[in-house]
Formats: C-alpha cells, sequence, structure tokens
C-alpha cells in the first residue's frame, strides 16, 4: 500500500509540475505586456525609464527561462507572486474569492449527486414509458451549454415568473440558480453511469439467486446493487467534482458572482499572467487532490480492488 501511496503521490506531482508548465508556456505565448497595459495607458504619466524600471522590479525583464524557473520555485514554496492589477499578492486575492467558489461548487455537486441518483432509481422503475423518457434525460443534460442553462434559468425564474431575484438578492437567494446551472450537466455523465452500473449488476447470477430466495427488489437494490455499483461511480464522481472548479468559473461569469470567475475575467483582460497562473494550477492540484483521495478510497469500499493491485504489486 505504501508503495502504491509513494506511486500515486509521484504521478500526481508530475501532473501538477506538467500544468505548471503548460500554464506558463500559453501565458507567456499571450500577445501584449501586462506592465504596459497597467501604467503606459494609465493617467499616472510614467516616463519610458521609470515603466523599464517597473518590468525589472516584476522580473518581466528576465529571459523566459529563468522566470519559468523562478516562478515554478516560488510555486513551490506558495509563493504565487503580485497580481499586475491589485498590486497584492496573488494568494491574498484567492484567498478571498477561493471560499465562494467551494461553496458553490460543493452545493451544485451535493444536488447533481441527489439528480443522479434520482434518476438512476427512476430508470428501474416498472412503467416501461417512464422508465424509457428517464433514460435519455442524461444524454440531453449533458449536451446543454452552462451559459445558455444560466441565461435561460435568469430569464424564467427572475423575469417571467419573479421567484428568484436577480437584483440585490440574499447571500443564499444568489446561489439558487447558479446551483441548478452547474448541477444539470455534472448530473448527466453520474446518472449515466449509475444506470448503467445498475444494469450490469442486476444481470449478474448472484442477483438471480437472491430473487429466487425471495428477495424483493428494494432489498437487492439496497444490499446488492449498491454495494457492487458503487466503486465506478464514486471515480466519476471524483473526476466530475475535479471539473467543478472550472464549470464554476463560467456559471459566476454569468451570473455576476465573486469568486474565482469574476477573478479569472479581471486576469484575463488586464493579462494579470501571476493570478491566471496561480487559478490553473489550482485548479489543476484540486482535481489531482481528489482523484488521488478516490483512488485510496476505493480499496476500502471494495477490497476486491485491493488485493488486485496487491497482486499487481
Amino acid at each position: 500500500m505504501s508503495t502504491q501511496l509513494l506511486r500515486r503521490l509521484g504521478q500526481a506531482l508530475l501532473v501538477l509540475v506538467a500544468a505548471f508548465t503548460l500554464a506558463f508556456i500559453l501565458l507567456q505565448a499571450l500577445p501584449g505586456d501586462a506592465v504596459l497595459i497597467k501604467f503606459l495607458g494609465s493617467d499616472m504619466g510614467l516616463t519610458a525609464d521609470q515603466i523599464a524600471e517597473l518590468r525589472i522590479a516584476y522580473g518581466a525583464d528576465a529571459p523566459v527561462w529563468e522566470q519559468y524557473l523562478r516562478t515554478l520555485g516560488n510555486f513551490l514554496t506558495g509563493d504565487f507572486g503580485y497580481s499586475m492589477r491589485a498590486g497584492v499578492p496573488v494568494a491574498t486575492l484567492i484567498a478571498e474569492n477561493l471560499p465562494s467558489t467551494l461553496l458553490l461548487s460543493a452545493l451544485a455537486f451535493a444536488l447533481a449527486s441527489l439528480i443522479a441518483l434520482v434518476l438512476a432509481l427512476l430508470s428501474q422503475s416498472g412503467f416501461g414509458p417512464a422508465r424509457d423518457l428517464v433514460r435519455i434525460m442524461p444524454p440531453f443534460f449533458v449536451a446543454v451549454p452552462v451559459f445558455w442553462l444560466g441565461i435561460m434559468l435568469i430569464q424564467t425564474f427572475s423575469f417571467q415568473l419573479g421567484l428568484v431575484s436577480v437584483i440585490a438578492p440574499g447571500p443564499w437567494e444568489e446561489l439558487v440558480l447558479p446551483v441548478i446551472t452547474l448541477a444539470v450537466p455534472i448530473s448527466a455523465p453520474l446518472a449515466q453511469l449509475m444506470i448503467r452500473n445498475i444494469d450490469r449488476v442486476l444481470a449478474e447470477p448472484f442477483i438471480a439467486v437472491a430473487r429466487a430466495k425471495g428477495a424483493s427488489h428494494g432489498w437487492v437494490l439496497r444490499w446488492h446493487v449498491a454495494r457492487n455499483a458503487l466503486p465506478p461511480t464514486l471515480t466519476m464522481a471524483g473526476v466530475l467534482f475535479g471539473e467543478l472548479l472550472g464549470g464554476a468559473v463560467v456559471t459566476e461569469s454569468v451570473f455576476g458572482l465573486g469568486g474565482l470567475g469574476g477573478l479569472t475575467q479581471q486576469a484575463v483582460a488586464n493579462q494579470d499572467v501571476a493570478v491566471l497562473q496561480a487559478i490553473v494550477v489550482l485548479s489543476a492540484a484540486a482535481f489531482v487532490s481528489i482523484s488521488l483521495a478516490v483512488d485510496l478510497l476505493l480499496p476500502r469500499i471494495d477490497p476486491r480492488l485491493a488485493q488486485r493491485a496487491g497482486g499487481a504489486a
């Protein structure tokens, strides 16, 4: 188990370094200069020599390879640099905006899991047309763009029905539509996997044996199907939760919320490379950490996976 843990930690570290390197290369390839964008067009009256001094202060005059090594070393020590736009440490900006994004992501994931579970249970109902309708809903949810769904929810529930206010809403009211917007597309692949796993387990011989012994359909679903269909679903759930941060950025932008979405918008508009790179690496770290936690949790839920890992080792 310790060997497997070390191997997975090494793989996670490689993924983070690769994400950092790719983000650095792409951001360095952006046209323009963040220092010039901030100071040259401002009313501060800076001369070309003063702007050159600022470039030296921010390290923008160094060769690319030197900037890469310096930035990588700073990231490894938790120093994300300074925001060109705000003039404060990037870590401070992230600490101020991350809690609202995490709250939105957690609520959306909980709602997506509930929707997926309901769809999976309804797919096993005895009424044929309803069962068929439920089974075609997840592919439809997957095809719905997040930004379009958010706009439609605002138009319907805010402007037409007046159920949810988008003008000076309360702290929880402002989360209702964004949570639904983010949860619907995420629930689709989770529901598809649940339905597929339930169908697969129900076709196993031991299910027929349990029913032959007089077990009810509900008992079979609870004690046999859920136990055997859970591990693959947990793997998908971990991947989807890692993707929620990216979806939350888009959703926050549509609804005008704070969080990492607004921070990313401002960073893109001002070419604030330090902020953008920190957000990319943070998203990658969240994805890798959740995937690692799921991989370590699965053998405890299903001992057969631990046996396979031990045999492979």
